[in-house]
């Protein structure tokens, strides 16, 4: 069975993408490429159990285990070696990265506090979008009484789209609340 994001974006999002920017082909239509979960361990060389309690997290939230990051070289200001661990991320795509997105927009987003939508400055001008979580706790999959700190985490959602544009207006077909922008001043 097909997630029922992926179902919208065939039947609404893609038709609505061709006509608003006059695609020919029908491959030209941006779309989802993957979806990156990332979340750096700071105190790992200090408390080993963090590790496992980010991993858990992770696994939690994505339904898909993490893969652990390590250090590339030794950092001494921050008192870090070459290999220690130093975070972990998990790569969604296909079913899972439309599933998570779905929940990301629908659930998850709107239980930031005072959350007025996410900032549309964060594209990298190759059509990727930045999302920084400053808390886990938004995701209804984390059971507050079971971690152990608070902890943030970056998505990243790549699409195929080839610029900034044609990538916000296929995450804002796709449901992604963007803040409007304010009026000036006066």
């Amino acid at each position: 069975m097909s997630p029922r994001l992926k179902e919208i974006y065939e039947t609404k999002v893609r038709p609505a993408l061709t006509k608003r920017f006059g695609y020919t082909n029908p491959m030209q239509v941006p779309r989802l490429t993957k979806i990156v979960l990332n979340r750096g361990i700071g105190d790992s060389k200090d408390n080993p159990k963090s590790v496992e309690g980010a991993m858990e997290e992770l696994t939690a939230i994505t339904g898909q285990k993490p893969v652990l990051t390590k250090a590339k070289k030794s950092i001494a200001q921050f008192k870090i070696r070459e290999g220690f661990i130093v975070g972990c991320r998990v790569t969604l795509r296909r079913a899972r990265m439309y599933e998570f997105f779905d929940r990301l927009v629908n659930l998850s987003l709107p239980q930031i506090r005072d959350f007025q939508g996410v900032g549309d400055r964060s594209f990298d001008g190759r059509g990727n979008f930045n999302l920084g979580l400053r808390e886990q706790l938004i995701f209804p999959e984390i059971n507050y009484d079971d971690i152990a700190q608070i902890a943030g985490l970056t998505v990243t959602i790549c699409t195929n789209a080839p610029n900034d544009e044609e990538a916000k207006a296929l995450l804002e077909e796709l449901g992604m609340p963007f803040a409007k922008p304010t009026a000036a001043k006066a």
